[in-house]
């Protein structure tokens, strides 16, 4: 028997290892020439509407209230009414303790009284001196002296009388009295307390007009403009809508909430009560880049944006530059780029390239304008 030649051998080995290295690659070129079809998640744009609805609540409040106090300083001895009572006008809300406004008035009057003494002594002063004037007793100058004590007695005396009408007049406003019909809706002083003119005492409510008052932030108060129509809804009755006419907008923004205060009129007849919430909706136009995408579908090439727009009809993909605007709660904005009926790539953009065949999902969501 023949020995094998070890050469021979070692050459028939090379020569199976180069054929095995060589149908190996054949079968990596064989599977990356297949071309595998990639499952994704799509969306479709759609045509978004003119206008979006903004809510803001409120409470629904009167169109006037007053804050009422005393026109004269004093303490506080009474109070007739509580918050929530209904009064008509002229009722007493509050008292003052009137010792110091009697005394006043009483000095007055007797200020009066001398006044009016002076007065006739002055008068009578001026028709002797005219008498004797003209038989020639007294000079033309004592004359004119008892016309002008005449005159000064006079004018004493109005002084007198306007005096003691102002202490009149103060010693009634030892009683705070309701201006108009209405409601109290705040106290803000009580009884011992010792009041100046002018500090509020209570709140009065008018009754007439009511509104809804609510505070509209800076980005959307441009939406608002007086006399303008809105809906109005109450937390207390679902079924109750009013239409309402947005009377005041607020030139400046409250310093502390930085926020514009509206108010919004209703109907006179309006079945609601103070202090009740409501919500005010409005139709705005929409804004610029009223649709929106989730992120996982943006992708970036150069540094610059992109989708994947589907072909339906290739069941391929192909990227589209977009332009971005704000984010949204649900995504991003997109400003330019996509128009109503494009079909977009929302999952799995990371393992796509253009042309790469893609498998469709029964159902596709639609990219409704989010505001």
């Amino acid at each position: 028997m023949t020995r094998p030649n070890f050469r021979s051998t070692l050459a028939l080995a090379g020569a199976l290892a180069a054929a095995a290295t060589l149908a190996g690659c054949r079968e990596e070129k064989a599977e990356e020439t297949v071309d595998h079809v990639r499952p994704v998640k799509t969306m479709t744009i759609t045509a978004g509407d003119e206008t979006r609805l903004i809510r803001y609540s409120g409470s629904v409040r009167a169109r006037v209230e007053t804050a009422l106090g005393f026109r004269v300083p004093g303490k506080l001895v009474e109070r007739r009414v509580d918050v929530g009572t209904r009064v008509e006008t002229g009722r007493i809300l509050a008292r003052l303790d009137p010792t110091d406004l009697e005394l006043a008035l009483k000095a007055a009057e007797a200020n009066v009284a001398a006044a009016r003494s002076r007065e006739k002594v002055a008068e009578d002063g001026l028709a002797r001196a005219r008498s004797l004037n003209t038989k020639g007793f007294v000079a033309d100058a004592n004359l004119d002296r008892a016309k002008l004590e005449a005159d000064q007695a006079a004018a004493s005396l109005d002084a007198a009388l306007s005096a003691r009408d102002q202490a009149a007049n103060q010693m009634a406003y030892a009683d705070l009295l309701a201006d108009a019909p209405g409601i109290v809706t705040d106290i803000r002083a009580d009884v011992g307390q010792v009041v100046a003119a002018g500090t509020p005492v209570a709140v009065l409510a008018r009754d007439g007009e009511k509104e809804v008052a609510i505070a509209v932030p800076e980005q959307d108060v441009v939406h608002f403009t007086k006399d303008q129509t809105v809906d109005v809804r109450f937390w207390a009755d679902a079924d109750l809508r009013l239409p309402g006419r947005v009377r005041e907008i607020a030139g400046a923004a409250d310093p502390a909430s930085r926020t514009y205060a509206v108010r919004v009129t209703l109907p006179t007849e309006a079945p609601v009560r103070l202090g009740m919430t409501a919500t005010v909706e409005a139709k705005v136009p929409v804004a610029v880049g009223s649709v929106v995408v989730p992120l996982s579908a943006l992708g970036e090439d150069a540094g610059k944006p992109r989708v994947w727009i589907v072909d339906t009809a290739t069941a391929s993909v192909a990227p589209r530059a977009v332009t971005l605007g704000r984010v949204a709660p649900q995504g991003v904005r997109i400003l330019d780029g996509l128009k109503p009926g494009d079909r977009i790539v929302t999952a799995g953009v990371q393992f796509l390239t253009p042309g790469k065949k893609v498998a469709l999902p029964a159902d596709t969501a639609a990219a409704a304008p989010t505001h």
